[in-house]
């Protein structure tokens, strides 16, 4: 078919499973009753017996041989022809709906089927029906479907939905089936999307002295992707391309280092999204990395040339504007999505020598439920660290106005003990759209009774400074959500996110791990006028951010993805990424062996 290729486009369809999952949204079905059920359309043998003229209408008495039933019908827009068709003794094949009138069955406005007992396809498409049958008809056949990689029990699944020979295959078709093949022909494309190249180098440096002189234990997770980086970072046929994707708080700061290690004596560079983050990274750096292993900062205004002499550099987007940036085996990009993907591209384009690439590993602090993980890795490696070091003791409460005077004594007693309060108002400024105090409006009310208030938001060209000043000597920090990444607040206990309801779970998440960094017993208060909110409810009973993910996804049908290197706004239609993780599995084990 030439002109295929033009009715995929409009299709936007770019595989042949993408046609076969295009799949009819209704059936003219043309078989005989067997049975009549009102309300429904029905195809019978029937015999006029009585034509009638009433005020321009033509009624019309049926007898129904099958049924021994007798069957009123009136036409409305009546011509010559009808009358000449629906003569007193002629034999018909009708079909319409059955309803029922003065106790004799009904069927208004009649056809009168030239032949009967096919089942035809209707689509709901951007392409004439002619177009679209065509596309199926000439594409969709047990060959090209067993080529895809489908097996017998797929194939015939999705062949009685397109050319049913009968009710049963329409209605009684397997849904598991139409959700396997959706993932599988994702993970398919993906896989086809993946490009590989060759390393710059192997990377052999040695690790065990490193973990060995820690002063404490890795978790077994830690442990698990330190090896997964490990492997990938020995190859030089393939050089690597990991997401490594980690609870609030799991630790992913020592796979960083690790990582580090295991480049050296070969150069390696981290680019961090903020200033602070990045100087907390570096500050890590010093403390944990071998004395051998030398560091240096790179940030806007720090004009410091150590980084042409060091093993490590740590550094914000000013590396991009480094000319003599030197030449890294091994580049790392912390809270990758915070970061465009021209400037993550930039970075690795770099570093590059002809053909040959650095090692990739990107970080993140957005879980994913594991059945994106899943997928996602036919595109780029994933690995998961679900567990934290120590357990956290967080208690999550939903609260409205009424419990405003107990939320003032707890802060109270936090503030007593040295601690720390943060604040998380909506918006800056007063909105008629908003039922919730900005943090303009809410300020006065906290700075009046309490000493050490500090206030910030994302417009505020001073806020890394704020947030430095506040974590040394504050009590109480006003902000937005511009402190949902990164920023570690040890003594921080409390926090109370305003208006909670109108935050992605994955945020509410984010913001609640600011609390409790060093297992102190802290809270998290969501505040809104909706108390009796199913979201929030369900989001109180779970500390896990992969099980958060994996809410975000039932109560919102698509999760919040990170955009760029895994593509955003997924949708399936039959899959249940919140769900279905099992027939995930499968699929995954199937793509494997193409």
């Amino acid at each position: 078919m030439r002109e295929a290729k033009a009715l995929f486009q409009k299709l936007k369809i770019v595989s042949l499973l993408d046609l076969a999952l295009t799949l009819p949204t209704s059936y003219n079905n043309t078989t005989l009753s067997s049975e009549i059920t009102l309300g429904k359309v029905h195809t019978f043998e029937a015999k006029v017996e009585e034509v009638k003229s009433v005020n321009g209408k033509l009624r019309i008495t049926f007898w129904l041989p099958l049924f021994y039933k007798r069957l009123n019908s009136m036409l409305f827009r009546v011509t010559p022809y009808h009358y000449q068709l629906f003569s007193i003794g002629s034999k018909h094949f009708i079909q319409g709906r059955v309803e029922e009138y003065k106790g004799f069955l009904q069927m208004n406005q009649p056809k009168s089927l030239k032949s009967i007992g096919k089942i035809t396809p209707k689509y709901s498409t951007a392409l004439k029906q002619s177009s679209i049958r065509s596309l199926i008809e000439h594409y969709i056949n047990e060959k090209n479907l067993y080529a895809e990689g489908l097996n017998q029990y797929e194939i015939n699944t999705l062949l009685g939905l397109h050319y049913p020979k009968n009710l049963q295959q329409i209605e009684k078709y397997d849904q598991e089936v139409l959700k396997f093949v959706e993932a599988f022909n994702h993970m398919k494309k993906l896989k086809g999307k993946r490009e590989d190249f060759p390393a710059i180098e192997a990377l052999n440096g040695e690790l065990h002295t490193f973990v060995k002189g820690l002063p404490f234990k890795l978790t077994k997770e830690q442990q698990s992707v330190i090896y997964e980086v490990q492997q990938d970072l020995k190859r030089e046929n393939r050089a690597t391309k990991r997401l490594v994707i980690g609870d609030v708080g799991s630790g992913k700061t020592m796979v960083i280092l690790a990582s580090a290690v295991m480049a050296y004596p070969s150069k390696s560079i981290l680019m961090a999204p903020t200033s602070l983050l990045t100087l907390q990274l570096y500050e890590e750096a010093k403390k944990y990395l071998p004395k051998h292993i030398k560091t240096a900062l790179v940030m806007q205004g720090n004009g410091e040339e150590e980084y042409l002499e060091a093993d490590f550099i740590v550094g914000t987007h000013a590396l991009l504007f480094k000319d003599d940036l030197p030449k890294a085996s091994l580049i790392m990009v912390d809270e990758q999505h915070r970061f465009g993907t021209k400037q993550r591209a930039l970075l690795e384009a770099m570093m590059a020598n002809k053909e040959k690439k650095p090692h990739y590993l990107q970080f993140s602090a957005t879980p994913i439920p594991r059945t994106q993980a899943m997928m996602h890795s036919e595109l780029i490696d994933v690995s998961l660290i679900t567990s934290t070091p120590f357990k956290k003791d967080i208690t999550s409460r939903v609260i409205s106005k009424e419990d405003f005077p107990q939320l003032l004594e707890s802060i109270k007693e936090e503030i007593a003990k040295e601690h720390q309060v943060l604040i998380v108002y909506p918006l800056v400024e007063e909105s008629r759209e908003i039922p919730y105090q900005s943090l303009d409006e809410g300020r006065g009310f906290w700075e009046k009774r309490f000493k050490n208030v500090y206030v910030t938001h994302g417009k505020d060209k001073r806020k890394e400074e704020v947030l430095q000043e506040f974590r040394d000597k504050g009590d109480i920090l006003l902000a937005t959500t511009v402190v949902e990444v990164g920023i570690s607040l040890p003594r921080l206990t409390l926090i109370v996110i305003v208006g909670a309801e109108r935050l992605g779970l994955a945020t509410l998440h984010q913001l609640r791990g600011r609390v409790g960094r060093l297992g102190l017993k802290s809270y998290c208060y969501l505040f809104t006028k909706d108390k009796r909110n199913e979201r929030l409810k369900s989001f109180t009973k779970t500390m896990s951010g992969f099980e958060i993910a994996k809410l975000d996804l039932q109560f919102r049908k698509s999760g919040d993805i990170l955009d760029g290197t895994i593509q955003s706004g997924m949708q399936f239609k039959w899959l249940n990424l919140a769900k279905d993780e099992h027939i995930v599995k499968v699929a995954k084990e199937r793509v494997k062996k193409l």
